[in-house]
């Protein structure tokens, strides 16, 4: 008995010397570690226990207001599924499903000067497209290539659909920051994850009307 008190003793005399050895404050990470996190989020970040209100809402762009999040709404139109509505006044993009229900997009639309309205189809499709600022434009901004291949630098991004006989496009962008934003000199911009999903929805001679 008297050789066990003596180990605790031993044990615990062991114990307070190493806790004398711990600073009393702790570093920030540790301050803020919490089970199940193996280090603390970076700043900035605030970490919520409550559940999202849908699965989309965890594929947030960090560019990108929720508002603005791809998701399924209600959508009251005499428009058959498969069209296109743009409402340039709301930044949204309705790919019309049918039954009362549409897929919502954010978009970036024209600025003020290059609004435009009508109804158009889609008549072409272009993965990756390259880019060919018109005349107008360049003159605009002198700075502007003649011409710039598809790829990850390009302002069309990943996808584009073309309207009609128009200069206009629906596109992907190298800015989602300006996403929900009037930006462009009349095209439609869409995160480049937006963009290759409605791509794949969208058929060659689609509707497209857009709102003025």
């Amino acid at each position: 008995m008297q050789a066990m008190k003596l180990r605790f003793s031993r044990m615990l005399a062991a114990v307070l010397t190493v806790a004398s050895l711990v600073p009393a404050t702790l570093p920030v990470q540790a301050e803020s570690f919490r089970p199940g996190w193996r280090f603390a989020p970076p700043p900035g970040v605030t970490i919520t226990e409550s559940r999202p209100r849908h699965a989309l809402a965890l594929q947030a762009n960090p560019y990108v207001s929720p508002t603005y999040l791809r998701q399924v709404v209600p959508y009251a139109t005499s428009e058959h599924s498969g069209t296109i509505v743009v409402d340039t006044r709301q930044h949204f993009l309705y790919f019309v499903l049918g039954g009362g229900r549409a897929l919502r997009y954010g978009i970036g639309v024209a600025r003020d000067g290059f609004e435009w309205s009508g109804t158009h189809r889609i008549k072409r499709k272009a993965e990756w497209p390259s880019w060919t600022p018109p005349a107008e434009m360049r003159k605009r901004q002198p700075g502007l290539p003649l011409r710039m291949e598809g790829g990850p630098d390009n302002p069309l991004g990943a996808r584009a659909l073309y309207i009609g006989s128009t200069l206009y496009r629906i596109h992907g962008t190298t800015e989602p920051w300006t996403i929900g934003q009037n930006v462009s000199s009349g095209c439609i911009r869409m995160t480049n994850a937006d963009v290759i999903d409605l791509y794949e929805r969208v058929q060659l001679n689609s509707k497209v009307v857009v709102l003025s």
